[in-house]
C-alpha cells in the first residue's frame, strides 16, 4: 500500500507537507516572534528559542536564511544573552530550523543557572 502525501504550495513553489510537525506550526510553547517567512518558538525539547522556516525542505533561499537568523538573534539575546546559532537539524532533518544556544551551553537551563 502506498502513502500519499498532501502538500500545500505557495506562489514562490513552497510546500507545506501535511504530517510535519514544523509545517503545522502548533503552539505548543511560548513563541517570541512568527511572520511570512518563520516563526521562533522555545523549543520543546532543549528549552532555547528555535526558529523554523515556515515551509518544508532543508534548503530555503539564502534571502529567507538571513531573515530568520536575524530574527533569531534578536531573541536569543533577550532571552540568553550571550548565545551561538545551532543549524544542526536532530530530530527533525527535513525541515530547517536553527537553535539558538547559550554562550558554553546547550539546553536554556544552562543560560538559567548562570
Amino acid at each position: 500500500m502506498t502513502s500519499v502525501v498532501y502538500a500545500l504550495m505557495s506562489e514562490d513553489g513552497f510546500v507545506k507537507v501535511d504530517g510535519c510537525d514544523l509545517c503545522r506550526a502548533k503552539k505548543l510553547t511560548s513563541w517570541f516572534h512568527e511572520d511570512d517567512v518563520c516563526w521562533i518558538a522555545e523549543c520543546e525539547i532543549c528549552e532555547v528559542p528555535m526558529v523554523v522556516w515556515r515551509w518544508h525542505g532543508v534548503a530555503p533561499p539564502a534571502e529567507h536564511v538571513a531573515h530568520m537568523r536575524e530574527r533569531l538573534g534578536e531573541v536569543a539575546t533577550a532571552q540568553l544573552g550571550e548565545h551561538y546559532v545551532d543549524g544542526h537539524m536532530r530530530n527533525i532533518p527535513d525541515h530547517y530550523h536553527a537553535h539558538a544556544r547559550p554562550k558554553g551551553g546547550f539546553f536554556g537551563s544552562d543560560a538559567k543557572r548562570r
